[in-house]
């Protein structure tokens, strides 16, 4: 989305990076610097983005998506579990019921979440991109959550599980097993400071992480104020 974040891709070496322009064809303003959460900018970044991943499983790739809050503290791959062929979205959510097929008890979080490259997952973003001409105000993951209860997955044909908090950590729930987690989103947080403020204090504490000792994670203190 800007200069900074695309060169510093670049510089990593062997990576494909793509920066998208700042405007489009039909004037949609430039959103490189930060979006606050629900605002304009916000929710059209946000449906931006929709339309660019749609267009990428369109073109046959499967991929992980993850937002820039959702930090990697180890390989995700493996504690995805994906099953080639029987499932099609695996997702991340706020507060997990431990139900991984109750997507519609779970309130899925669109920060992180692999998809397959298929006809009906096509089908799934296009239908979720052009809902936001009845969604004004909406941001696209609350959409999804309302696709979902209207079954649009089951009409669809379109597997889904909910990933667990316990691998995929995140401040609305923070995983109880430190050793188990692969990512830590932080959601249920308002400004960029306040999430890097959190996650630097959540990777110092990972540091301190070895094989068998039990970790007990740092306040999201600076996340709870951004609030006020």
């Amino acid at each position: 989305m800007d200069r900074p974040a695309y060169r510093r891709c670049v510089s990593l070496g062997g990576v494909r990076c793509y920066r998208l322009p700042a405007a489009s064809r039909n004037g949609t303003q430039d959103l490189s610097s930060e979006q606050l959460y629900m605002s304009d900018g916000f929710i059209r970044m946000m449906w931006r983005r929709i339309r660019l991943l749609g267009d990428v499983l369109k073109h046959g790739y499967s991929f992980i998506f993850t937002d820039l809050d959702v930090m990697w503290l180890r390989n995700p791959f493996p504690s995805l579990k994906y099953r080639t062929g029987e499932e099609d979205l695996l997702i991340s959510c706020d507060k997990f019921n431990g139900r991984p097929q109750d997507y519609l008890s779970n309130e899925l979080n669109t920060g992180f979440f692999f998809v397959a490259a298929y006809n009906r997952t096509a089908a799934l973003f296009d239908e979720w991109h052009a809902a936001r001409g009845e969604s004004a105000g909406m941001k696209e993951q609350d959409v999804l959550n309302r696709m979902k209860r209207r079954h649009t997955f089951r009409r669809l044909g379109v597997t889904v599980r909910v990933l667990d908090t316990a691998r995929f950590s995140g401040f609305c729930q923070d995983s109880r097993d430190a050793r188990q987690v692969a990512t830590v989103h932080a959601n249920c947080c308002r400004t960029m400071r306040a999430k890097i403020a959190d996650l630097r204090a959540v990777l110092r504490a990972a540091r301190r992480l070895n094989g068998t000792a039990r970790l007990r994670w740092p306040p999201h203190s600076e996340c709870a104020k951004s609030w006020r």
